[in-house]
C-alpha cells in the first residue's frame, strides 16, 4: 500500500470512528466502550506475554488498583477524578515494581502460578476491607470532566475511552519499532543473545512488566468512571484469564491483535449469552461452554491469532509504512547511497595497538557435576591477531567461549580484557568493554528481520529508552543504528536481505548475519564459533578475506572451527583443547604436526 494509501485509509477509519457513537444504538456503543477498556488490557498483554513472552494471569489485579483508587479518593475525599488518575498511576506502578522485582526471578508455569496467587490475593484484599466497600463496592463515583464538558454518558465515554485506546495502540508499536523493541522482541526466545548484545534482559522484563501494569491501570481508571461504581467482581482470577484469551486470540505478537481480541471475546461472549437461552428455552451459563469449544477450534485453526490470520490472507491490506521508512530503502539504489553518506556515523571504539594483548586467560576451571569441562586453561590474544581454537567436540571449545564472554562464571581462574579484569561480570558487561560474539548454534529472532537482528548488535551504541521510543523522539538514532546495521550486512554480503526475515535465510546466511550483529557492536575483541560451518566455497573464501581485513584494522579474533583448511590458511596461531585442556598451542604447521595433536585427531601414530 502507498503512503497515500494509508493516509486515505486512516483518515476514513479516523471518521468512522468519530461517527459511531452518533449512527448506533445506545447498547451498541456501551458494548464498543468495553471493547475499549479490554484493549488497553490486553495491548498490555500483547508486549508482555506475546512479545516478551512472560504468561500473566494477573493483570486485572493493576486494573482493580487503579480503579478502587480513584473510587476512594473521589468518594471519599471528594477529590477530582484526575487526582485519583495519578493516585491510581501511582499506586500502580508501585505494586508492579514491587510483584515484578519477586515474581520476575521465576520462570516457566512457576511465574505463571505466582500471578494466579496475587491475582487472587489482591482480589480478596478488595472484598475484605470495609473502607472500600468490601463485595458491595463503591458507587457514586463522577464523571471525568475536561474544563465544563463531563463524560457522563456511553456515547460521551466512547471518545474518552478510545482517544485513550489509540493513543496506546500507537504508544506500544512505536516502541515494538525501536532500540528497545528489538531487545523485547528478544527476550522471549533469544535472552542470552540480547544479554551478549548488552541488554540488561532482567531490567527490560521489569520495564515490560512495568508498561503492561500502567495500561491495565489506565484502564481500571477509565473503567471506575465510566460505570460510577467499582466491585471486586470485576477483578477476579477469570478476568485475568479472560484478558489473556483476548491477547492470544487477537494474535499475540500483534499490536492490532489486543483490539480484535478484544471485541471477539466480548461481543461474541455477550451475543451468546443472550442467544442461548432462547435457543435451548432455559436460562444457565451455557455461553460459557459454546464460548470455550469456539475458542478451542478458534485457536486450533488459527494457532498465531486472527490478526496474522488476516494478515497472511491480505498481505496488502495490512502492510502500512512503517516509521523507518528510510532504513527500507533499497540499498542498491543511488538515492539511499546518497542519503547513507548524510547520516551521522556512530562513534567508534579507540582501536587497540596492534601487539597490545587484548584477551588474556589463566588457569580458568569450570565443572559441571562430576564433569569437568574447562582445566587449567590458559591463552593470550593480540590487537591484530587471529587465534585459532580447535579440538574434538566435547574438548570444551565453547564452555571456554562462555567463560570469556561471561555466559557462565569460572569456578577459578582470571579472564582480562584490555587489561580489566571481567570474570566475574555478567555478559552485558562484558559486551560493554568491548566483546563480541556468535554462537555455535545460531542465535537469532527468527521473526524479526534481517537488519533488525544485525541492529541489535549496536544496542550499547545506542542511548535512548523505551520512553523516548514511544514519543518518537528516537527516530534520529534509530536511522543511524539502522543505516550502521545496513554497512555491515554489506560487508558480509547480505545487502539483498535487508528486509526478508531472518528464520528465512540459509544456515550459511544465518552464520554471517551473526557476523555482522558482532561487527555492529564495534568490538576490540571478536568470538567466532564456528562461523563458516554451512558455507559455499566461494563463501568461505569471502569471509576468509573479511577476517583478514578485520585483522588488519587492529580487531582481535579468537576463531572456533572444524573446517581445518579454513583455519589453516587464516590464523596465526593455534590452541588445541581435549578434554578441557590445552594440548597445544603455536603456529599452524607446528600444531600440525604435534604428537599430542595426532593422537587426539587421529588415533595415535603407528
Amino acid at each position: 500500500m502507498s503512503a497515500m494509501g494509508a493516509w486515505v485509509v486512516r483518515a476514513l477509519a479516523a471518521a468512522a470512528l468519530v461517527a459511531l457513537p452518533l449512527l448506533l444504538p445506545e447498547f451498541a456503543v456501551t458494548m464498543l466502550d468495553y471493547v475499549g477498556l479490554a484493549t488497553l488490557v490486553a495491548l498490555g498483554l500483547v508486549v508482555l506475554t506475546g512479545v516478551a513472552g512472560i504468561v500473566s494471569f494477573g493483570q486485572q489485579a493493576f486494573v482493580g488498583l487503579a480503579a478502587y483508587a480513584t473510587a476512594l479518593l473521589t468518594t471519599t475525599f471528594a477529590a477530582s477524578p484526575w487526582v485519583g488518575l495519578a493516585a491510581g498511576l501511582a499506586l500502580t506502578l508501585a505494586a508492579a515494581l514491587l510483584l515484578g522485582a519477586v515474581t520476575l526471578r521465576l520462570s516457566g508455569h512457576y511465574l505463571s502460578i505466582a500471578t494466579i496467587a496475587w491475582g487472587i490475593a489482591i482480589y480478596f484484599l478488595f472484598g475484605t476491607l470495609p473502607g472500600l466497600g468490601a463485595y458491595s463496592g463503591l458507587d457514586n463515583l463522577p464523571p471525568v470532566r475536561v474544563g465544563g464538558f463531563a463524560f457522563d454518558d456511553a456515547r460521551k465515554s466512547f471518545y474518552l475511552i478510545w482517544g485513550v485506546a489509540l493513543l496506546a495502540l500507537l504508544a506500544a508499536r512505536n516502541l515494538l519499532d525501536s532500540r528497545s523493541g528489538r531487545a523485547i522482541r528478544a527476550l522471549r526466545f533469544r535472552a542470552g543473545m540480547a544479554e551478549s548484545c548488552g541488554v540488561d534482559t532482567a531490567a527490560l522484563r521489569l520495564q515490560v512488566f512495568v508498561f503492561a501494569a500502567l495500561l491495565g491501570g489506565v484502564s481500571g481508571w477509565l473503567h471506575a468512571h465510566f460505570l460510577r461504581f467499582v466491585s471486586p467482581y470485576a477483578f477476579g482470577v477469570n478476568a485475568g484469564i479472560d484478558y489473556l484469551f483476548m491477547a492470544v486470540i487477537g494474535g499475540a505478537t500483534q499490536v492490532w491483535g489486543a483490539v480484535v481480541g478484544a471485541g471477539v471475546v466480548t461481543l461474541l461472549r455477550d451475543w451468546l449469552r443472550d442467544l442461548l437461552p432462547r435457543l435451548i428455552g432455559q436460562s444457565g451459563n451455557f455461553e460459557i461452554i459454546v464460548f470455550g469449544a469456539l475458542m478451542i477450534v478458534l485457536l486450533q485453526r488459527t494457532r498465531d491469532g486472527l490478526v496474522p490470520a488476516l494478515v497472511r490472507c491480505w498481505p496488502k491490506a495490512w502492510a502500512l509504512p512503517r516509521a523507518a521508512t528510510a532504513a527500507r530503502a533499497s540499498p542498491a539504489s543511488p538515492a539511499s547511497r546518497s542519503s547513507q553518506t548524510t547520516l551521522p556515523t556512530l562513534p567508534r571504539r579507540a582501536p587497540a595497538t596492534p601487539g597490545t594483548p587484548v584477551l588474556q586467560a589463566s588457569g580458568l576451571h569450570k565443572r559441571f557435576g562430576g564433569l569437568v569441562a574447562v582445566a587449567d586453561m590458559s591463552l593470550e590474544l593480540a590487537a591484530g591477531e587471529i587465534l585459532g581454537l580447535i579440538g574434538p567436540n566435547g574438548a570444551g571449545k565453547s564452555t571456554l567461549f562462555n567463560l570469556v564472554s561471561g555466559v557462565l562464571a569460572a569456578d577459578q581462574g582470571e579472564v582480562r580484557l584490555c587489561g580489566a579484569r571481567v570474570e566475574r561480570q555478567r555478559a552485558r558487561a562484558v559486551a560493554r568493554q568491548g566483546l563480541a560474539r556468535t554462537f555455535q548454534h545460531v542465535h537469532l529472532v527468527s521473526s524479526m528481520s534481517v537488519l533488525e537482528n544485525v541492529a541489535l548488535g549496536a544496542h550499547l551504541r545506542g542511548a535512548k529508552g523505551p520512553l523516548s521510543a514511544m514519543l518518537r523522539r528516537d527516530r534520529a538514532e534509530e536511522a543511524v543504528l539502522l543505516a550502521e546495521a545496513r554497512r555491515q550486512l554489506e560487508r558480509v554480503g547480505l545487502a539483498d536481505h535487508l528486509h526478508e526475515a531472518a528464520g528465512n535465510l540459509a544456515l550459511g546466511q544465518q552464520r554471517l548475519l551473526e557476523i555482522a550483529r558482532a561487527l555492529c557492536a564495534d568490538p576490540l575483541l571478536l568470538l567466532l564459533d564456528e562461523p563458516a560451518a554451512g558455507l559455499r566455497w566461494g563463501e568461505k573464501q569471502a569471509l576468509a578475506e573479511l577476517l583478514r581485513e578485520l585483522r588488519g584494522q587492529g580487531l582481535a579474533i579468537l576463531l572456533v572451527e572444524h573446517d581445518m583448511e579454513f583455519v589453516m590458511g587464516l590464523v596465526d596461531r593455534l590452541v588445541v583443547m581435549e578434554f578441557g585442556r590445552k594440548i597445544a598451542e603455536g603456529p599452524p604447521a607446528e600444531v600440525q604436526q604435534h604428537p599430542a595433536v595426532l593422537e587426539a585427531y587421529l588415533g595415535g601414530e603407528e
